[in-house]
């Protein structure tokens, strides 16, 4: 099976991530899409998400509250992999798990933006490949022209979809969700 790894904080969950759940639930490329709960990003100040327990039963509760996403799972595995989680150590994890599965990471270009950065990024862009997605402020044609000049052979594709302009940061930092979480 080819499947779409998207991992993240999702402290919460919100609509610009159904939009990209509902994206890929569409894509022909991927039989499924594993929705990973990340206990802490490595690139965050600690202490600022909420516990990673209760984020995962969070995302349980909002993919079960969308029966259209068929090819959802929730996966907990970076709950049960030593610290730090880094990508590329969920990546391998997953693959030696379900050696039978391609795997592909989903990112938005924000994090495209620094993948240089992530620890064997070279090896996740050799490896497995990336699928971005768009984010206000961040060209991702040129971030991918970037990383293309320090390998041609790099798999990075640009999903064709149209900006959905909300984060998590805003919806913890505002009044209320208005409407915005999953």
């Amino acid at each position: 099976m080819r499947i779409a790894v998207y991992s993240g904080s999702f402290d919460p969950l919100h609509i610009g991530h159904l939009q990209i759940l509902r994206k890929l639930q569409q894509d022909d490329r991927f039989d499924a899409i594993y929705l990973i709960v990340s206990p802490r990003n490595p690139f965050k100040a600690e202490g600022k998400a909420a516990n990673a327990r209760e984020r995962y039963q969070a995302a349980l509760k909002a993919v079960a509250r969308h029966p259209e996403l068929t090819k959802v799972r929730v996966d907990d595995i970076e709950l049960t992999l030593p610290a730090p989680q880094y990508t590329f150590r969920t990546l391998e994890a997953l693959r030696a798990r379900e050696p039978e599965n391609e795997f592909t990471l989903v990112v938005g270009a924000d994090n495209l933006a620094v993948f240089g950065g992530w620890r064997e990024h070279a090896r996740i862009l050799l490896d497995y490949g990336l699928i971005v997605f768009p984010r206000r402020g961040y060209d991702r044609e040129a971030l991918r022209d970037e990383l293309l000049k320090e390998n041609p052979s790099y798999r990075i594709t640009l999903a064709d979809m149209p900006l959905v302009d909300v984060s998590s940061t805003q919806i913890r930092e505002g009044s209320g969700d208005d409407g915005l979480l999953m």
